[in-house]
This record gives C-alpha cells, sequence and structure tokens, in this order.
C-alpha cells in the first residue's frame, strides 16, 4: 500500500511566504544587488568615519611625535614607558578610587531615592525635578558654583569650617580633602541618573511578589535584599557600567574643578592624557594612555555583559 502523505494546512501556510519572495524575485532578479549597491557608499562612509581615526591614532601611539610632526616609529615603547611611569600609576589609582566610589555611592543613594518616590506623597513630581538638577545643569555651570563654595579661605565652606574651630582650611589646596571634593561632586551629579535607572527597573517588580513576602512575615530590608534586588540585577549591572564609562571619561569635572591638581593628585587618566597631548606635547604616550583606556573600558564592559547574561539566564 503506497503512502501518500497530504500536506496539512500549517505546512502550506509555512511554503506560502517562500513561494511570494520566489515570486518576487523571479519579477526582480536584481533587486539584492541594486540593494547592496544603494547600501554600499553608506557602509563604506561608516567605515571610513571610525576606522581612518582609529588606525591614525594606532600609528600616533607608536611613534614619538609631538606637536610638530608624527615623529619616528618606536613599536611599543610608548606603552612600556607608560607602564613604568609613576604619575601614570598614581593616576590609575585615583580613576579607581573615583570610579568605584562615585559610582558605588551614588547607586546607594539613587537606589533608596527611587525607593522613596515609589510611594505617592504630595509634592512627589517637585521633588523628583529638584532631584534631576544636578544631571540637567551644565557642568561649567556647576563646577564653578562648587569653586565659589570651596576654592578660597574666603568661601562659604572654609569660612563655616573656621567659625567651628577647625582653623584656616583650603580645600582645594590640600590634595586629600581636594580627592574628596572631587569624589563627592562626582557623587551629586551621578545621583539622578542612578535614580532614573532604578526607577524604571522598580517597574520591573510586581507588587503582589513583593506584598506576599510581607505577608509571609519578611522585613522590609529582606524584600529589598532578598527579593527586589535580584529582580533588579540586570538594570543595576547595565547603570554599573554606564556610569564607570561616564565617569572614568569624565574630563570636565575634575579639570574644570581643580585641574588635576594640587601636584596630581586629584589627575585621572583622562586628564592625564589631555596634559600629556595638549601641555606637554608628547602626543604619541598621550594617544597611548588614552588606548590604555579604552582598553580597560572594552575588559569592564565585557566583565559586566557577562554578569548580565548570567542574570538573564537565572532569571
Amino acid at each position: 500500500m503506497t503512502d501518500v502523505s497530504v500536506p496539512t494546512r500549517s505546512a502550506a501556510r509555512k511554503d506560502r511566504p517562500r513561494g511570494r519572495e520566489r515570486k518576487a524575485e523571479s519579477r526582480h532578479p536584481g533587486s539584492k544587488k541594486t540593494m547592496a549597491a544603494m547600501l554600499a557608499p553608506s557602509i563604506f562612509l561608516l567605515i571610513a568615519l571610525n576606522a581612518y581615526p582609529l588606525f591614525y591614532a594606532v600609528s600616533q601611539s607608536l611613534r614619538d611625535g609631538g606637536i610638530a610632526g608624527p615623529g619616528e616609529f618606536i613599536g611599543l615603547e610608548n606603552y612600556t614607558t607608560a607602564l613604568q611611569d609613576p604619575a601614570f600609576w598614581e593616576a590609575v589609582r585615583f580613576t579607581l578610587l573615583f570610579t568605584v566610589v562615585s559610582v558605588f555611592v551614588a547607586w546607594v543613594i539613587g537606589t533608596a531615592l527611587a525607593l522613596v518616590l515609589r510611594r505617592s506623597f504630595p509634592g512627589r513630581s517637585v521633588f523628583r525635578v529638584l532631584l534631576l538638577l544636578p544631571w540637567v545643569v551644565p557642568v561649567v555651570v556647576s563646577t564653578t558654583s562648587w569653586n565659589f563654595l570651596v576654592a578660597t579661605p574666603s568661601s562659604p565652606v572654609p569660612t563655616l569650617l573656621r567659625e567651628l574651630g577647625f582653623g584656616d582650611v583650603q580645600i582645594l589646596a590640600n590634595p586629600g580633602s581636594a580627592m574628596a571634593i572631587v569624589i563627592i561632586f562626582k557623587i551629586w551629579g551621578t545621583v539622578p541618573f542612578m535614580m532614573m535607572m532604578m526607577s524604571s527597573a522598580l517597574q520591573a517588580v510586581d507588587p503582589s511578589v513583593e506584598e506576599a513576602c510581607r505577608l509571609d512575615g519578611a522585613s522590609r530590608w529582606q524584600r529589598i535584599r532578598h527579593v527586589i534586588l535580584p529582580i533588579m540585577s540586570k538594570p543595576v549591572y547595565i547603570a554599573w557600567v554606564l556610569a564607570s564609562i561616564f565617569t572614568i571619561n569624565d574630563f570636565p569635572s575634575v579639570f574644570l574643578l581643580t585641574g588635576g591638581g594640587p601636584v596630581g593628585s586629584t589627575s585621572t587618566l583622562v586628564v592625564f592624557a589631555y596634559r600629556l597631548v595638549f601641555q606637554d606635547f608628547r602626543t604619541g604616550y598621550g594617544v597611548a594612555v588614552a588606548f590604555l583606556i579604552t582598553t580597560a573600558l572594552i575588559a569592564m564592559s565585557i566583565y559586566f555583559f557577562r554578569r548580565i547574561n548570567r542574570a538573564s539566564a537565572n532569571g
């Protein structure tokens, strides 16, 4: 007995689009080639705009050039010089301190504010807008305001400290207090970003899950620690990645507030690279430092995106 297979309706539906595609191709045999030809100029332009500066920068980092010219080819000497330079490692230490402390403290404060703003209370919208001001105000304006507050012995904050019995305090002239001011300024500017990210992440938390935990006797801290934060882990990693990249690449906040001083104590890697290129005119060395920053950012991004994929797989 011959087995005759009858195509089902679903199989026929699956075959229908392929038939349409074949018909379209038969009607327009050169459509793919035409699309490729139309896209080619745009793709070529994008590659040229990104690839040319990259290859030019790589070439500069391998030369001992300055402001007068590209200089001679010296291989990896700029990179080895950077790794043996105490000023480079001092900038690395402050960049790590600046990034880790400001991102983590801003995340803690931003999460706390997002939890507070999750509840309805009079004036919540106005309070939220006021909290966004440090993020909205241009950095030139905010650094000028902070300089007015702390820069000179007659500024309001040193005057207040003198009245409280701390003597003559020169905040930006002391390395320790200057580092503290730069970090506090960065926390102040990053909190609104973290608050917005965490407010969006809290929208994904089902209120019924939290209510069930509350009925089971879990305290508020236990609900946050064991329920809310695990659900928010993916947005938290994304917020950490973005805030870390913004902080490491933040040039104007540091440069306008302290200029990297005193004696280089607040010099981040970006400020260090800027000084090498535009003040010391050691272009090759400065570009090599910039490439080391880029390598560190890529490694950090890969680590956090692996954590994000792992959180997605577990979720």
